[in-house]
């Protein structure tokens, strides 16, 4: 990896404080590119030379959301040597980044979200585990990060509120609904005895050992009860926060709102769930009415 490179990562890690899912992806973007000069003999890199680049991985089939994470990574990096004095200018500011194809996310009907969360049935430490993580899932629409990375200080069980750690490290406060948190006490009431209650800043969900739970086990724990509720779906962590937005806006919240609890940056990140339900009324029109 080119020095350089090496102190860009190191600069979004401490003073952007950027996730490591990110450090990780613009660390193979970065290879991929210098892999792609060293090959090309390029010592002097002007703006032909990453567009030429991206040409290659369109060729690969790459998507173009895939292609645009890569274009924000170079452009970073070039922005990030023109800041330090290395560069007199960023040769990928004037390239445009491709428009994305609009994918509608996936979502779970309200019969699927309920035999979903009925499945865990059996009364164990686990199941009650399981139950309240997919209650607060969908109850709160959060990443399953932001759920896996609660401790027990972030979670205010008489006012119904979690404090979220989002982004960027960013803070919000979402609520709970009353079906969620009377999840969450059964839980807490079934807790194992080796954890120490009074250490606030331990997980909150927790594996049989007490440690904390990672990203892959909750996703792993979905799948068995997409499997128990015979759902003909796959069903993601990243869904049940779909599900959320959508039926809120359904029922009537209103975007700002749902932007909020969601933890969005930009609307425009938040309108995809207003595609979906024009989508779904649109559908509703084209079935109902008799001279459609």
């Amino acid at each position: 990896m080119n020095p350089h490179a090496d102190q860009f990562l190191q600069f979004l890690k401490t003073e952007k404080s950027a996730s490591d899912h990110t450090i990780k992806n613009y660390s193979i973007d970065l290879r991929d590119f210098f892999i792609y000069l060293k090959n090309k003999q390029s010592d002097q890199v002007d703006y032909l030379d990453i567009r030429g680049f991206l040409a290659q991985l369109k060729d690969r089939d790459y998507s173009k959301s895939s292609i645009s994470r890569r274009l924000a990574c170079i452009r970073s990096f070039f922005k990030y040597l023109a800041r330090e004095n290395l560069l007199s200018a960023n040769p990928a500011a004037g390239i445009a980044t491709p428009k994305r194809d609009k994918k509608l996310p996936s979502f779970l009907n309200a019969d699927e979200v309920e035999a979903l969360l009925e499945a865990p049935s059996r009364g164990t430490w686990e199941e009650k585990r399981d139950k309240a993580i997919m209650e607060t899932l969908y109850s709160s629409g959060l990443r399953v990060s932001e759920l896996v990375g609660l401790n027990h200080d972030d979670v205010d069980l008489g006012a119904g509120l979690l404090r979220i750690r989002g982004k960027g490290k960013k803070e919000r406060i979402v609520p709970v609904g009353q079906v969620a948190l009377r999840a969450i006490q059964s839980y807490l009431e079934k807790k194992q005895p080796r954890e120490k209650m009074a250490d606030y800043r331990r997980a909150f969900y927790i594996n049989r050992l007490g440690s904390r739970l990672t990203d892959r086990s909750v996703r792993r724990m979905i799948l068995k009860y997409v499997r128990r509720a015979a759902l003909k779906k796959e069903v993601s962590p990243h869904m049940f926060r779909h599900s959320f937005a959508t039926h809120l806006l359904d029922r009537g919240a209103d975007l700002r709102s749902v932007q909020e609890l969601l933890g969005h940056e930009n609307l425009s990140t938040t309108q995809i769930y207003t595609h979906v339900t024009t989508s779904r009324l649109r559908e509703a029109y084209v079935k109902a009415h008799p001279r459609t």
